[in-house]
């Protein structure tokens, strides 16, 4: 059994900003400082860690549950923004057909590994269709830190089917260097994206294991399965 673990904005999905704009407005509201997020290193990190960085900008501290005050209000925002025709909105190539296929195979389970929080990670799904392939994963909710999420995606696997998987059959895809580096400390194997936030030559710099222009090439993605 192999267990492959997506990274979400930049490998199934872009969100064409709906995530940013939705923590914008939410923060705004909530906390009264506009551009919270402007200039802020988003690809890659947690949506926790994410926060917390504007947090201690702005001097809030989390008393009277300000994190769940702020989950709450971008929960419910996002929607309305992921439905707006703007920005670069759409399935990444090849990423239909990819799941389409994979989701037949029975020695293959999908899940996901992303920096959301789960709820956000699948109202962003769910506006295109594909949160119906996940049935689990980890997210922000798990862990501020991206190196500390395969594990629990890993534990909710072997809590479904009863088995317990080798390193070597856990495959992490993503398109940013944090998915590499989490894949890493753990053995797992890391098939680095770069369809979108970063080129192939910035990838190759953290010696994945597997890199892709995207994932469109079927063949070769399916060959790694064997």
């Amino acid at each position: 059994m192999v267990l492959l673990l997506f990274d979400i904005d930049g490998t199934l999905i872009l969100s064409g900003g709906a995530g940013f704009r939705a923590m914008t407005r939410a923060f705004s509201e909530l906390f009264g400082h506009d551009d919270a997020f402007r200039g802020v290193q988003l690809a890659g990190r947690t949506d926790i860690s994410i926060l917390t960085d504007a947090f201690e900008k702005f001097g809030i501290s989390n008393c009277n549950g300000a994190v769940e005050s702020f989950k709450d209000r971008y929960f419910a925002l996002l929607p309305e923004e992921i439905a707006k025709p703007e920005g670069d909105k759409r399935i990444m190539p090849g990423v239909q057909q990819l799941l389409d296929h994979l989701c037949q195979l029975d020695n293959v389970l999908l899940a996901l590994l992303t920096g959301n929080w789960e709820p956000s990670g699948r109202i962003k799904l769910a506006h295109f269709g594909l949160d119906r392939y996940f049935p689990f994963g980890a997210f922000a909710d798990d862990s501020a830190r991206r190196d500390e999420l395969l594990p629990f995606a890993v534990q909710r696997f072997e809590a479904r089917t009863g088995q317990r998987l080798q390193p070597h059959e856990v495959i992490v895809i993503g398109d940013t260097p944090s998915d590499i580096l989490c894949a890493k400390p753990h053995g797992a194997v890391s098939l680095a994206v770069a369809a979108a936030h970063y080129t192939a030559e910035q990838l190759q710099a953290y010696e994945p294991d597997h890199l892709f222009d995207s994932l469109q090439d079927l063949p070769r993605f399916l060959a790694l399965l064997h």
